[in-house]
């Protein structure tokens, strides 16, 4: 069988991955339009930060493609899909014919039609990051556009680079669609502390030479401009080779196109009615799609994702998941707030179930909720407990950040499904350091939220056995 996959991003690379884990006869071809290795997007912000080397965010070793028989045409776009011979052509011109098609063309950036935003830098690519750095060597001001994840990751990566920077924001408070306002403004004053200017409700008419001018004039100092406005599924490919196209790629619980020879998946694709703009959900259509084209699970099915939003940020701990705008009378909520420390906690409760929290600040309480997000089941009676696990017993629930008392069903790993039960069989092979647990079983590889919990399993394992981690 001849699969050929259109993108070599996150979902690209990773049903790449997953196929020939299942099945190492399939013929396998990767087209990417960027030139780089797939590497892990979400840990942008710590290569502009200077963290991060874009070596240490790639996701698959140089060698990996020859060693598992993968044709990788990195730096070659797909430019069209001729259905009727089931071939694709490459910008060079060659043409690669396929049994399985998978799109996964991911997002671009959105970019607004204002005078001279050509002199603006988005924030999207290892590419990207490269012109930031490179320019915040010199930069003495600089301006961030956009107050979502993306946007905070940058700014504050600016800053960590000693940049004075500003971040402009159109709505009202930062993250609106996982915040609510009083969270989105302790998250402001959280990040004024750490050397980020913050401007919200103000639009951006143009960008001048070394200033970007405001609604109404104002001019704010910037000899460097990032855009991070959001993103749009990139579904020109197939809006022109006749495939069913909303606002992404439509497909079904097979992650299938109206053809049924291509898929679709990751930022590109809509599954009932919804675009994901995380990594968890490509992550889990690519296992899908795997278990599908190679005969592994016939059965397969993607069911949508419950997403939880991690804000990778140097000293800012936020996590965000679920229904979070609802009201007092909508759901239940339990709410903790504490302006001078920094800390929100706040738990939305309908019918004895967790549908959303926020959690801003210190997030210890961030496991054992996601934990019974994810199940949905009933909470203890104890609210106070959930928010306050280091304090307090949480009725029966599993705390999540403490390896003695957490279950073996706990997910530990929101991106890659890895349970503490996973990763105790895969210490018990002989993997005795997080390297080697993220190696064979991919947790710590996405957003990379999980690492301390994983190094936690892993330590307590070891003693308990009195080995060296």
């Amino acid at each position: 069988m001849r699969l050929v996959v259109v993108g070599n991003g996150m979902a690209g690379s990773r049903v790449v991955s997953e196929v020939r884990a299942r099945d190492k006869d399939v013929k396998i071809t990767a087209f990417g339009a960027e030139a780089w290795q797939p590497y892990n997007r979400v840990l942008l912000s710590n290569v502009v930060a200077g963290t991060s080397s874009p070596d240490q965010v790639r996701l698959l070793d140089p060698r990996w493609y020859a060693d598992h028989g993968v044709t990788a045409r990195l730096g070659v776009p797909v430019i069209a899909i001729d259905r009727d011979c089931q071939t694709v052509v490459a910008a060079d011109g060659t043409r690669e014919p396929y049994d399985v098609l998978v799109l996964a063309t991911g997002s671009e950036p959105v970019v607004p039609p204002i005078p001279g935003v050509e002199r603006a830098t988005a924030f999207r690519t290892l590419d990207d990051c490269e012109r930031i750095r490179e320019a915040a060597t010199s930069a003495r001001s600089a301006v961030v556009v956009g107050g979502g994840l993306l946007g905070i990751e940058a700014a504050r990566g600016l800053a960590g680079r000693g940049v004075p920077v500003t971040l402009l924001h159109l709505a009202g408070h930062l993250m609106e669609r996982q915040l609510d306002e009083e969270a989105g403004l302790i998250l402001r004053e959280t990040l004024g502390a750490l050397g980020v200017a913050i401007r919200t409700g103000v639009t951006v008419s143009a960008i001048r030479e070394r200033h970007v001018e405001l609604a109404g004039g104002e001019l704010i100092d910037a000899d460097l401009v990032v855009l991070a406005c959001g993103v749009r599924p990139v579904v020109g490919l197939a809006r022109d080779a006749g495939l069913e196209v909303e606002r992404g790629v439509v497909v079904d619980d097979e992650m299938r196109t109206d053809d049924p020879s291509i898929f679709a998946i990751g930022e590109c694709a809509q599954h009932a009615g919804r675009v994901y703009g995380l990594v968890a959900p490509g992550w889990e259509q690519a296992s899908v799609v795997a278990d599908l084209v190679t005969g592994a699970d016939k059965g397969a099915r993607y069911r949508g994702s419950r997403l939880v939003t991690r804000l990778k940020a140097r000293s800012v701990e936020l996590a965000a998941m679920g229904e979070t705008q609802l009201t007092e009378d909508e759901a239940e909520i339990v709410r903790f707030s504490h302006r001078h420390t920094g800390t929100y906690r706040k738990l939305v409760i309908r019918e004895g179930r967790l549908v959303g929290a926020i959690l801003l600040g210190e997030t210890s309480a961030v496991g054992t909720l996601t934990q019974l997000f994810d199940r949905g089941g009933p909470l203890p009676g104890d609210r106070t407990g959930l928010l306050f696990p280091d304090l307090a017993g949480v009725g029966g629930a599993a705390v999540a950040d403490s390896p003695t008392r957490m279950p073996d069903s706990a997910r530990v790993c929101q991106c890659n499904n890895v349970t503490k039960g996973q990763i105790r069989a895969c210490w018990e092979s002989g993997a005795r350091n997080v390297e080697a647990v993220a190696a064979a079983t991919k947790a710590t590889t996405g957003c990379g939220s999980c690492r301390d919990a994983v190094e936690g399993i892993v330590g307590w394992l070891c003693e308990q056995e009195g080995v060296s981690a």
